[in-house]
């Protein structure tokens, strides 16, 4: 096994994500505002040799998720039409990100892969290109779809980034640049969320009430164009609260609040927050929280989000 303190052949460190408001509506049409979360991350390093090759993992989860790696790796060999017995040498993966927590653990996974086999030759990119025809994001998005059904890109996009964005399928993705941001923070739920289990049950609630899943959709957007007038300001808290209300509303209605997300949620009002969302799939994971001061004295920790 190859020690870290030597010099790879390739390295990359890739980091998490956080959605401030488009989830779910961002796979119909609708934008979403995505940010890099640097704290939370993965690091890739392949060491040459002559060795059959060799996927080693280290960090959080690491022998929960040794499947689910494979899994990946195999799709993109399958994808790639490479032999593994071709390849050689050793993969090691360091992660700190939970997977089901909505931190972009799965796009770091999908990135990391895709630029190991970009690294290798086999994939190719153009960064002058928009991401959605970039070669190396469509296989990075097409990995993914491993773990959501349909991936939109919004995680891959950031994630290949490594800045904030507005992203939409349809109309593109545009760099957020001289933003304000308040007080927020990211805390876990004790819940994990399934992707694949919440966009299908989202999915279900669109062909069984179709109606209602429309107006929440339009709920969802709405709280995106008015999170994205309110970057653009030094304060609003009124406008926040407002925003982050509705955005979490559309979570409750969608169905992909457990008693663990509820208990979180009044833990969190309960020592000061002015307002909270869910981020990611929902079902579980991180949760933002709106502060007008910085939270002390919390039986669980805060992640700030704010990284300029």
């Amino acid at each position: 096994m190859q020690n870290l303190n030597s010099a790879p052949a390739f390295y990359q460190k890739i980091p998490g994500k956080w959605i401030l408001a488009g989830e779910h509506t961002v796979l119909r049409g609708g934008k979403a505002l995505v940010f890099p979360l640097t704290s939370q991350y993965l690091e890739i390093f392949y060491f040459t040799s002559e060795m059959p090759f060799e996927i080693t993992l280290r960090g959080e989860n690491s022998l929960e998720i040794q499947s689910v790696v494979n899994a990946v790796f195999a799709r993109a060999l399958e994808t790639l039409k490479i032999q593994s017995e071709t390849l050689t040498g050793q993969v090691i993966l360091q992660s700190n990100i939970l997977f089901g927590a909505g931190m972009g653990a799965s796009a770091t996974l999908c990135v990391a892969v895709a630029e190991f086999f970009h690294f290798l030759g086999y994939v190719s990119t153009d960064s002058q290109k928009e991401p959605q025809t970039d070669s190396l994001y469509e296989f990075a998005r097409q990995l993914e779809n491993l773990f959501h059904g349909e991936s939109s890109g919004v995680d891959i996009a950031v994630v290949l980034r490594k800045k904030p964005l507005l992203f939409s399928r349809e109309q593109g993705i545009h760099e957020i640049e001289n933003y304000h941001m308040p007080q927020l923070y990211l805390s876990h739920t004790g819940a994990q969320g399934i992707t694949k289990d919440c966009v299908t049950r989202v999915k279900n609630l669109g062909l069984d009430q179709p109606q209602f899943a429309k107006e929440i959709d339009e709920r969802m957007m709405s709280a995106v164009s008015q999170f994205s007038e309110l970057l653009n300001h030094q304060k609003n808290e009124a406008g926040w609260i407002d925003a982050m209300n509705k955005a979490h509303s559309c979570f409750r209605d969608w169905g992909l609040m457990n008693q663990n997300v509820k208990n979180h949620e009044e833990l969190l009002l309960k020592h000061g927050a002015l307002a909270v969302k869910l981020t990611g799939s929902g079902g579980g994971g991180f949760m933002l929280s709106l502060w007008n001061h910085k939270p002390i004295h919390l039986p669980f920790n805060l992640i700030p989000c704010t990284e300029k």
